[in-house]
């Protein structure tokens, strides 16, 4: 079994609103207690709905957002640990981040070869001629035109930048790569090349992902594990065919429900979950799905649930299961 990478330890973050003028700042409860080991060579999916917190995880692991309390290690080097410029040079050669949005991404008054090269430039002591090199190299494996380095973004389709932000995320050569909602931006038609080739570069160059989407047919074709995120917290956790074989959370069980199926005379249950998403702002008691749950009782108003092995792989958090 493959070592784990990253490894995260009750990691919670909160944000303070601004006051306005109805009333005092409150605090918004993004991440709560989350625990994660992402091992070596895997894709690991986080899927939820909007606001779940899977965006403030990703942008917590690149150090963007500063964590409340927990921890993050990669390999064995705490990541709070690393204060002086040098740590933070080898820490983005190690670990990069692919954005959702390609049209805001990507520097628009620079032109993609000076994109590519600025990482190298700042984090290496590469010669200009070897750069010149890793950038070229780089801009092939995402299926583009070296020609296309002296261009600007904005002479590109949205397919094409993301290739370049994805290029730009491998100048480094790094061990790990956030892809925070990559595809959603992008046609249906060019969400699939993507795809396939963030597939091809995971095999090719040995990577690890963190793939973030709401998106479960995306998730279900490229990822080897998946945690379900709800208000801030991991609910269910294992591998991808166990999470669609026998999901085990009534939460996960209603987002497997709501995939659109080509099979309009299927006969998989459709679970229609009550309610908005509470606010992050004033998070229920108990178990934190009560207020949606279908099979509510009312240990889970007042308790919260602890983690139930099914295997190995595979965890939920439940009452029904106690």
């Amino acid at each position: 079994m493959n070592k784990n990478l990253i490894t995260i330890k009750n990691l919670s973050v909160e944000y303070q609103t601004k006051k306005g003028i109805l009333g005092s700042p409150q605090i918004v409860h993004a991440v709560n207690n989350v625990s994660l080991d992402i091992k070596e060579g895997e894709i690991l999916a986080i899927a939820g709905e909007s606001g779940c917190g899977k965006s403030t995880l990703a942008k917590t692991i690149m150090k963007l957002v500063t964590l409340s309390k927990g921890e993050i290690r990669l390999n064995d080097i705490n990541i709070l640990d690393l204060k002086s410029k040098e740590d933070s040079r080898n820490f983005y050669t190690k670990v990069q981040m692919i954005f959702q949005n390609p049209y805001s991404s990507l520097n628009p008054k620079m032109k993609i070869g000076e994109i590519l090269r600025e990482p190298l430039e700042i984090n290496t002591k590469l010669k200009k001629d070897e750069i010149e090199k890793i950038v070229e190299e780089k801009i092939s494996k995402v299926g583009l035109d070296k020609n296309c380095l002296k261009l600007y973004p904005h002479e590109f389709s949205g397919g094409q930048r993301q290739r370049i932000a994805i290029a730009r995320s491998l100048v480094l050569n790094p061990k790990f790569i956030i892809a925070d909602e990559p595809v959603s931006a992008l046609d249906v038609s060019i969400q699939a090349q993507i795809i396939n080739l963030l597939k091809e570069l995971k095999d090719d160059f040995n990577l690890t992902f963190l793939f973030i989407s709401h998106d479960l047919r995306v998730i279900k074709y490229l990822s080897d594990r998946i945690a379900i995120m709800y208000l801030g917290e991991i609910i269910e956790i294992g591998k991808t065919e166990e999470i669609f074989a026998e999901p085990k959370h009534p939460y996960t069980k209603a987002l497997l429900s709501s995939v659109p199926e080509l099979n309009t005379n299927s006969n998989k249950e459709k679970i229609q979950l009550q309610g908005e998403l509470p606010s992050p702002q004033k998070l229920p008691e108990g178990c934190k799905f009560h207020t949606r749950c279908p099979f509510v009782v009312d240990k889970c108003k007042k308790e919260i649930p602890d983690e139930i092995e099914f295997s190995t792989t595979h965890k939920c958090k439940c009452f029904l299961y106690n």
